[in-house]
């Protein structure tokens, strides 16, 4: 069950919404009274002369004038001044019903100065003057005539509660709306701070962005440098020191023209990582033509035994799983040749269903892995890895030989 409402509270003063409003008690009742006097003599209902009414209706409207613009308003005294008026309506329109358009007053500002019950009370006394007026005078004269008024009170009673009904649900569709108003102004504005902090928030991410894709780029150039201009600037300075030594003129000539040759493919390949292409082994062969090109360069180099292995069906690859298939592959070469001491490498590319797998072994000294911090050369390869969603694994054991194996996805041609 339901707890109703509780009525509005009595105003703690008297606030009209118009200048009208004040005046309109005083204006009906005037009209009221040149009614009256304008008919008097063709009605036989009045029962007190017209000198005499004239004489109430401006004693009226001068207490009316008193409590409206003089005394000052209470609660109290404006409830008081209601019931007083409400009186003073019903005995004039007993003495002309004319007078009734004064008694019309009393239906504007019952329910903002009583509460619900009170508030009725009053409509009902309103409707009771006006269906007294209207059926021919108080009080009625014959059985007819009582039950015209009987009819009138009721037609009236229900017109003032309905309308005043419409009125206080206006007024609550009003106030309602208000809310809504006030509720969509404080959504708006918080709209506007979201909007704000999204703008403040996007500018941060794209220089968060910029900053990483600046970091990226000197990762990236970081590692084809190492990966490709120090292994062949290395060779080129090993190849130079060794022709110092050479007593063959023949031999001297063989490591100076070794040497050129390293010496352009590193400009070479200088030029490709600063425009961002892929290796140039890659230009104008397939992925295993140029894994074996570069297995067999590097035994040359290194009077090392290298053998390739390449399993599975070849088919083609994006540039970026290849790119790294052959860099993986020249760092974990460099690392043998500058740490291994082996004498027998085996490269193996494995095509599998979905994925890539790069293998490299030697049969060096080996390390433990916990003992010795990745080096530049190992956090590049697995930094290259992790870039297409790949994994590195290093399996390695003093006197057994190192293990790199890396696995990347089959990423197909134009793939993103």
């Amino acid at each position: 069950m339901s707890t109703p409402q509780a009525p509005p509270p009595v105003p703690d003063a008297w606030e009209p919404r118009d200048h009208w409003q004040r005046l309109l008690p005083l204006l009906l009742l005037g009209l009221g009274a040149a009614g009256a006097t304008f008919v008097h003599g063709s009605l036989d209902t009045t029962w007190v002369s017209l000198p005499v009414a004239l004489a109430v209706a401006a004693a009226t409207a001068a207490w009316i004038a008193l409590f409206t613009f003089v005394v000052p308003p209470t609660p109290r005294r404006l409830q008081v001044m209601y019931v007083v008026r409400t009186a003073l309506a019903f005995l004039l329109a007993s003495f002309n019903p004319l007078f009734a358009i004064f008694a019309f007053v009393g239906y504007l500002d019952v329910f903002d100065l009583f509460r619900r019950r009170a508030a009725f009370a009053g409509v009902a006394a309103t409707a009771l003057t006006n269906a007294g007026a209207q059926a021919g005078g108080f009080p009625p004269r014959g059985a007819e005539q009582g039950a015209i008024f009987v009819i009138l009170v009721a037609v009236n009673l229900g017109l003032a509660l309905f309308f005043t009904l419409l009125h206080r649900r206006m007024e609550e569709v009003s106030a309602e709306r208000a809310t809504t108003n006030t509720e969509l102004a404080q959504v708006n504005q918080e709209l506007a701070r979201t909007l704000a902090s999204n703008h403040a928030l996007q500018e941060q991410v794209v220089a968060q962005a910029r900053a990483a894709g600046v970091q990226e780029e000197r990762q990236r150039l970081a590692l084809e440098i190492h990966d490709t201009l120090a292994q062949s600037l290395a060779g080129v300075v090993a190849q130079l020191q060794a022709s110092q030594d050479e007593p063959d003129a023949a031999v001297r000539r063989e490591r100076v023209e070794r040497a050129t040759v390293l010496a352009r493919g590193a400009l070479a390949e200088a030029r490709r990582s600063v425009l961002d292409l892929g290796p140039g082994a890659l230009v104008q062969t397939s992925l295993p033509d140029a894994l074996a090109a570069l297995v067999t360069e590097w035994g040359a180099q290194q009077q090392t035994k290298a053998d390739l292995v390449i399993t599975g069906e070849a088919r083609p690859l994006h540039e970026e799983v290849q790119a790294t298939v052959v860099r993986v592959t020249q760092e974990a070469l460099a690392n043998v040749a500058a740490h291994a001491r082996a004498d027998r490498v085996g490269v193996t590319l494995t095509h599998a269903e979905d994925e890539v797998i790069l293998d490299v072994r030697d049969d060096g000294v080996g390390f433990r892995p916990d003992e010795v911090g990745p080096g530049f050369g190992l956090r590049g390869m697995r930094q290259r890895a992790e870039r297409l969603a790949g994994v590195l694994d290093l399996e390695s054991e003093p006197g057994r030989g190192t293990a790199i194996s890396v696995r990347l996805p089959a990423l197909e041609p134009g793939a993103s």
